[in-house]
């Protein structure tokens, strides 16, 4: 199963042969000490420019954007300040670099959700990658250990603190969405700071000591007081808002009542009848009824599965 137009990779769960979804980049790891090759792949280089709040620097209709390496010209910016993010199929190298290190400007700015949903496959994916280093570089400054200044290495994917010596990477918060059904109907549940009518699957983060069972079926139980019975990994997304990774799941739960705390507004039972019209429906949608995750996202996929799943027979 794959999502249309999603910008961050799945693994297919559902496929036997258990194919990956391939990378937009080919990380090349290989090259992040090698300060020689990564200069002579500088000139051809694709840079994405991110300005201090992480937006992309793009056309005037906020499509990609992207010099060459030759292209940035002015400031500290170059092949030393930016981030070496990988080898595309055709062989050229990716950069991210921050806007305040380049003269260089262009017409528009756009966020990371809005590229997702609009840009291609690759750029996209880039860009996320790109955004969650930029958001570790900028709040992993100074050593955790000693408060020391962390310089940079390893083409931006190491820092190292200049007084204990202290080694730092990017972290990823691992986290639980999960598509809680009682064998007839979905749970969903919905934010107070959500659009009106949006409902979405239930999610947390894993706690220290927990499996990722155990993370579905405490979530499930702390926000909507429903009891998993039992569950299963479906697939993952990387989901760079700023620095998360998404473990999808099924789980099949007792058909308790749902009751909320101050973690959701609300938390409810819905039909299938219901989950199908309201995956036909727009996000912007003006008129009644359930409306769903947007089609970027893991959560949308797990409920368009459990929809495929309830209209083919098992």
């Amino acid at each position: 199963m794959t999502v249309a137009g999603a910008p961050f990779a799945f693994i297919d769960g559902g496929d036997p042969a258990g194919r990956v979804a391939p990378a937009a980049l080919d990380r090349a790891d290989h090259l992040r000490d090698d300060a020689d090759a990564l200069a002579a792949l500088w000139p051809r280089a694709h840079v994405i420019v991110l300005d201090e709040q992480g937006h992309a620097l793009a056309d005037a209709d906020h499509a990609p954007l992207l010099p060459t390496g030759a292209e940035i010209t002015g400031g500290p910016g170059g092949v030393g300040a930016a981030a070496f993010l990988g080898l595309d199929p055709e062989g050229v190298a990716w950069f991210s670099l921050d806007a305040a290190l380049t003269a260089w400007e262009a017409p528009s700015r756009i966020d990371l959700r809005g590229a997702a949903a609009t840009w291609p496959l690759r750029e996209a994916a880039v860009f996320a990658e790109a955004r969650a280093l930029q958001h570790w570089r900028a709040r992993h400054r100074y050593c955790g250990v000693c408060g020391g200044e962390v310089s940079r290495s390893r083409a931006g994917w190491l820092g190292r603190c200049t007084q204990c010596n202290t080694e730092h990477y990017p972290r990823t918060d691992p986290a639980v969405i999960v598509a809680v059904s009682d064998g007839e109907r979905l749970l969903l549940g919905r934010q107070a700071s959500w659009p009106p009518r949006r409902y979405s699957l239930i999610a947390g983060f894993v706690e220290p000591g927990e499996s990722l069972e155990q993370t579905v079926v405490r979530e499930v139980a702390e926000e909507t007081g429903v009891r998993v019975q039992a569950c299963h990994y479906a697939a993952s997304q990387p989901w760079p808002f700023p620095s998360a990774l998404m473990l999808g799941f099924t789980a099949l739960a007792t058909p308790d009542e749902p009751r909320v705390n101050d973690e959701l507004e609300d938390a409810r039972w819905f039909s299938l009848d219901e989950v199908r019209a309201a995956q036909q429906r727009r996000h912007d949608d003006a008129g009644d009824g359930l409306l769903l995750s947007p089609r970027i996202s893991i959560a949308r996929w797990l409920i368009d599965a459990w929809v495929d799943s309830k209209s083919t027979p098992t």
